[in-house]
């Protein structure tokens, strides 16, 4: 049996590169781990799997998406070229003039599939990927004299068609030249390599990152034990940058997409503790058996793929994924454009009103609790912005100005959070984002409910399910708080495009028709 990692990959993702080389630590790379002897203090501990430059989670790339935008890449290039040849055979544009183009395209893009040119392989040059495309085109020519046969002679001229796929083969080999490009870009910028972080200090620990600097298909940041004063400072050369506890609270957390669990396979009672106590992140925790050097590679390959089912954190599915931010970047640039007037009128009654900027942004969490700057109209006096993070706004909140009421009653204020969608930062629907360090009453909200963090598996949204539940306005007891978090955690579980849609459509008629919350 093989690596044992709780499920099978459900999907692949496009190979990634070997890791680039170390810069210079930047001043957070430094341990939460005790503090070193002066003599020792300067080191580097980025690792030697440290992409030049982290990204978030949220704007990871993964191999089915780039397959499926790189297909719909060359559908367009083919489609363009179909519509200025297909006249040629008609006289003019019609229907049927298209038919045989089409159908040329379907099978260029599947001859394309079938040989993997879409998956930009890890050490593919692009000599060597321009063959493939050369060959797709090749098995496509052999599929076309079969399932065109049946046009001739009358509805298909031959010449026109012959132009279509000459120029067609010119086009996606430049569009392939791009594609190649892009993908080696994204593989330096980290994009493309899922960054993980190890649980256990152990041989387990050190044969698994042995095998992924082989083969460079993940990024291992570092290593947390809870023996930190009598282990070594590092694995493999990954280093070991605190205990379990450091984990839960370190800042590199936002850009680790899995957290592996490396211990022995007898430790069934350790393996059930460390699952406990990082069932508390977001991030996708995954559990790691050493079964011998053929398991190995393929644990490394499917911790390199995604979605993968973890011990715990939200399965991802990658088409939801696609389709969501689709539909955040058209509803969002619409409503952004219809909505501009509007926010112009709000914009000259927040400078009439009361001094002080326009803007107003406020750290808040986001995916993988990843801290973002969130931006809203300001509806409070500049004197009282430094308070909003962690005091929640009351009923009659004297910091709150005349403007900043009537916008904030109708949720107005919000819209600038649009700028947040169309950045990526946010979705149009998902669970609020709070503010960080937020409280409820003397308590930070965050360690109210255990599952609290379970709100950070996803995007968080300008409107959700929560909101349209009636959970709307400040959280100023432990009981909302929990309220409020179930709310978001089904939404996790239950969300789709067809629920995205219904809780959009009933945002609108639920702030109108609710003047009783405190927003």
């Amino acid at each position: 049996m093989p690596a044992v990692l709780r499920r099978a990959a459900e999907t692949s993702q496009a190979d990634t590169s070997a890791p680039p080389a170390r810069p210079q630590p930047t001043s957070w790379d430094i341990a939460v781990a005790p503090a070193l002897p002066p003599a020792e203090a300067p080191r580097d501990r980025r690792g030697p799997m440290r992409p030049s430059a982290l990204s978030p989670t949220r704007s990871r790339l993964t191999g089915w998406m780039l397959g499926a935008i790189f297909r719909i890449g060359d559908a367009i290039g083919l489609g363009v070229l179909a519509v200025a040849a297909a006249p040629l055979s008609a006289g003019r544009l019609e229907p049927s003039s298209l038919t045989p183009f089409i159908v040329g395209a379907l099978a260029l893009i599947w001859s394309l599939s079938t040989i993997h040119a879409y998956a930009f392989a890890q050490r593919e040059g692009l000599g060597r990927h321009l063959v493939k495309v050369a060959a797709g085109f090749g098995m496509a020519a052999l599929c076309l004299e079969f399932l065109l046969v049946g046009f001739h002679p009358t509805t298909v001229a031959e010449a026109p068609l012959r132009i279509w796929f000459v120029a067609s083969f010119a086009t996606l080999y430049g569009l392939h030249g791009l594609w190649w490009a892009m993908v080696r870009r994204w593989r330096a910028m980290g994009r493309l390599t899922p960054n993980i972080v190890v649980v256990g200090a152990n041989q387990n620990a050190e044969r698994l990152v042995e095998a992924a600097m082989r083969s460079g298909e993940t990024a291992v940041l570092g290593v947390f034990d809870d023996r930190v004063g009598r282990i070594a400072r590092d694995v493999g050369g990954v280093p070991v940058l605190g205990d379990i506890q450091a984990l839960l609270g370190h800042r590199i957390m936002p850009y680790v997409d899995r957290v592996v669990i490396a211990v022995p396979q007898n430790a069934q009672a350790r393996v059930r503790q460390l699952i406990e106590q990082l069932a508390v992140l977001p991030n996708e925790v995954m559990l790691f058996i050493d079964q011998g050097p053929a398991s190995r590679a393929a644990a490394i390959s499917r911790l390199a793929e995604a979605p993968l089912a973890p011990v715990s954190g939200a399965p991802s599915c990658e088409r939801r994924a696609l389709v969501k931010r689709a539909q955040d970047l058209i509803v969002g640039s619409l409503a952004l454009i219809l909505g501009l007037p509007l926010m112009a009128l709000i914009a000259l009654a927040i400078k009439l009103d009361s001094p002080g900027p326009v803007f107003f942004r406020q750290r808040r969490h986001g995916f993988h609790n990843e801290e973002i700057l969130v931006w809203k109209f300001r509806s409070m006096r500049p004197s009282c912005e430094a308070t909003a993070a962690v005091e929640q706004v009351r009923f009659d909140d004297e910091r709150v100005t005349r403007v900043g009421r009537l916008i904030r009653r109708t949720s107005l204020d919000e819209l600038p959070q649009l700028i947040n969608v169309l950045k990526g930062e946010m979705s149009l629907v998902g669970p609020r984002p709070h503010a960080v360090g937020m409280k409820t009453g003397q308590s930070v909200s965050a360690k109210l409910v255990a599952e609290y963090a379970h709100r950070h598996r996803t995007k968080p949204g300008m409107t959700g399910w929560a909101a349209i539940k009636g959970s709307r306005g400040p959280v100023d007891t432990p009981e909302l708080v929990k309220r409020r978090v179930a709310l978001d955690i089904e939404y996790i579980e239950r969300q789709s495009l067809r629920l995205d849609l219904i809780i959009m459509a009933q945002t609108i008629p639920c702030l109108l028709g609710d003047d009783a919350v405190v927003r």
